[in-house]
């Protein structure tokens, strides 16, 4: 079989090499072209241990593989180009009745699929220093951001334009209309979460086809950079979220980093969203060394509302498991990162934290709920220089 160039380069990119095309050298969509190539090896274990568990425990493993391929432009005033993610799992090993975990796309019988593959394309467009796309996308912005935390992405059929054409300002408004899901070969019709203690309601359907948001950063001095989205999951909810990060640097490889966040949610017509959202977080850093203090508050008639299924809301205290966001909800989380290049060694981190949450709404009969996580993580990147 016949290759063309572009083919080429990205199979070559793919695989790590360096390339250069002096033939195509003028040709600025192949020589801005970039691709990546990342393998993921998932086990994922989760044992339910209290009473009335419907499932005892989750349990799978599998191999996944992720290509990002990245066009570079045409020449010209208007530059055309695409991107593409295209999506591999495999199951290595998934018993009986210990499916679910979200790794694998789900079989008829309950278990998970052999294997599953996706790919997801978008054609892009840019004129001066703003670019639209179109397609299948991955998002992250305060408004929605795609989960990224198991064997394969979460990613959005829509659009997005983006402009920058003024220093320390970018502008960012989208359209969204069906979500492909991580454990999911298929588009489906959007939806809000609303699970756990938060005491959302919806009527008249609970899913719809529509998500906009517009919105931006600033960067008001060199340590100060404020934030602002709208957005609106149509018939459902509507949320304005604010957000301030000011980077104070202390001494010589000290800083001290607050990170403040506010949301407001009120419903759209099918609920009774109604939510104030406060959090901050407040990092001090010295060398390798990083200590945070985090606090979230819940107030308003229900808890957070936030697209589903697994999107990632904007909270200081959305973690592994929880996002600490039920009706009145107030949590506090410690937590330690260090980094090993600070010795010498790049690539390799470390990462724990606790957090606690109480005064949950559990209505007028119970008393206030209480809830608490913890998470180590302990991660290495292969560093280039390494790689054969």
């Amino acid at each position: 079989m016949t290759q063309s160039p572009l083919a080429r380069a990205v199979a070559l990119a793919a695989l790590g090499t360096c390339l250069t095309l002096p033939s195509l050298a003028q040709a600025e969509f192949i020589k801005d072209s970039k691709a990546t190539l990342e393998a993921r090896n998932f086990y994922f274990n989760r044992d339910f241990r209290q009473d009335g568990a419907s499932q005892a425990k989750r349990e799978e493993w599998a191999q996944g593989f992720i290509l990002r391929a990245d066009s570079g432009y045409t020449e010209g005033t208007f530059g055309f180009g695409l991107d593409a993610i295209g999506m591999l799992g495999f199951k290595l090993d998934s018993g009986g009745g210990t499916a679910n975990t979200d790794l694998l796309v789900p079989d008829r019988s309950g278990g998970s699929q052999d294997y599953s593959s996706d790919l997801a394309v978008a054609a892009k467009a840019k004129v001066s220093k703003t670019t639209l796309r179109v397609g299948s996308m991955q998002f992250k912005n305060m408004a929605i951001a795609s989960s990224d935390s198991r064997l394969t992405p979460q990613v959005f059929k829509g659009g997005q334009l983006i402009s920058q054409e003024i220093d320390g300002l970018t502008l960012d408004g989208g359209y969204v209309r069906e979500v492909n899901n991580r454990n999911s070969g298929d588009f489906e019709d959007l939806s809000m979460t609303t699970g756990g203690r938060r005491g959302i309601s919806v009527t008249g359907g609970s899913t719809t086809d529509a998500f906009t948001f517009l919105g931006g950063t600033y960067k008001l001095t060199q340590n100060l950079t404020g934030a602002y989205y709208y957005s609106n999951l149509e018939d459902l909810y509507k949320q304005n979220s604010f957000n301030l990060v000011h980077i104070l640097p202390l001494a010589d490889k000290q800083t001290l980093k607050t990170d403040l966040r506010y949301a407001r949610s009120t419903d759209d017509g099918r609920s009774n969203v109604d939510n104030k959202a406060l959090g901050a977080m407040i990092t001090y850093g010295i060398e390798g060394h990083s200590f945070g203090l985090g606090y979230q508050k819940m107030s308003g008639n229900t808890g957070f509302a936030y697209l589903a299924t697994s999107t990632d809301p904007f909270l200081v205290n959305y973690v592994q498991i929880s996002d600490f966001a039920n009706k009145d909800e107030q949590s506090w989380q410690a937590r330690y990162d260090f980094n090993f290049a600070s010795i010498g060694i790049p690539g390799l981190t470390f990462m724990t934290r606790y957090l606690t949450g109480d005064n949950v709404d559990r209505g007028a009969a119970a008393s206030e709920g209480k809830e608490w996580e913890r998470n180590s993580e302990l991660m290495y990147v292969f560093q280039p220089e390494f790689i054969e």
